[in-house]
């Protein structure tokens, strides 16, 4: 079912598509069968939408990045994007071009994916949380409402983030520009948990099953299958000798 009050300017609609009044669909979209395309849904030319993805009232999928001169960065981007199959794409939510979602993932309201995020299959990125650009998420990944993942920065597979997780990727916060090289957030090993409002600084790496608490400060890397609390952050024994005892 096509709404007369819709725009629709692409003819790579699938079957039992339902577009909704007032969505705009541009040229090239393709949408595959059995998508749900809700009210004030802007959808820009040449997306790709999979099988059985629901986008939700006022999302805007495929924004194009734009700067003025107080951006130090320079955008770059391919105009393209692509959701998988079995998506939900939360109300407003704004997802830039040059983003790849995989299936089953789930978007949530008011959430932000900038250019050249690759979010995988299976994942939740929560109400109001942020990608920054080139943010790189593996699969079966959670990230919780609020939480802000920096530019330049990878996350692993089955790793959960809960909510007011910050993450930075500039020690000189802006101070002397941008370089690439210099600019550069956390990387998150697989299956890391990391409690409500921590703080993650750039370049440290966390190793893979470590675990960040609730409101940590963390400065440096975490090795792998640690615990580390406080500000700033450091290790704690008695996860240590938790797992000691549950080998023994």
């Amino acid at each position: 079912m096509i709404s007369a009050l819709a725009v629709v300017q692409t003819e790579q609609i699938g079957s039992n598509v339902v577009i909704q009044e007032y969505a705009v669909i541009r040229p090239n979209v393709v949408l595959g069968n059995n998508v749900i395309i809700h009210p004030h849904v802007v959808i820009e030319e040449s997306v790709i939408i999979g099988d059985g993805t629901e986008i939700f009232p006022g999302a805007h999928v495929g924004k194009l990045p734009k700067a003025t001169s107080a951006i130090a960065r320079a955008i770059t981007y391919e105009s393209r994007l692509s959701i998988g199959p079995g998506c939900a794409i939360g109300p407003h939510a704004t997802i830039y071009y040059d983003v790849v979602i995989g299936a089953n993932t789930l978007v949530g309201d008011g959430a932000s994916i900038r250019e050249k995020c690759r979010v995988g299959d299976r994942c939740i990125v929560g109400r109001c949380v942020c990608l920054n650009y080139n943010t790189i998420v593996g699969n079966d990944v959670k990230i919780m409402d609020h939480s802000w993942l920096s530019g330049n920065m990878t996350v692993g597979h089955d790793v959960f983030i809960s909510g007011g997780v910050m993450t930075t990727n500039d020690n000189n916060m802006g101070a002397y520009g941008y370089s690439e090289h210099d600019i550069v957030g956390p990387s998150i090993g697989n299956g890391v948990k990391i409690g409500a409002g921590a703080v993650l600084l750039p370049r440290v790496v966390i190793g893979e099953n470590a675990v960040i608490a609730a409101g940590a400060i963390v400065t440096k890397d975490v090795a792998p299958n640690k615990t580390v609390k406080g500000v700033p952050a450091r290790v704690s024994e008695q996860r240590t000798q938790l797992i000691a005892k549950a080998q023994v």
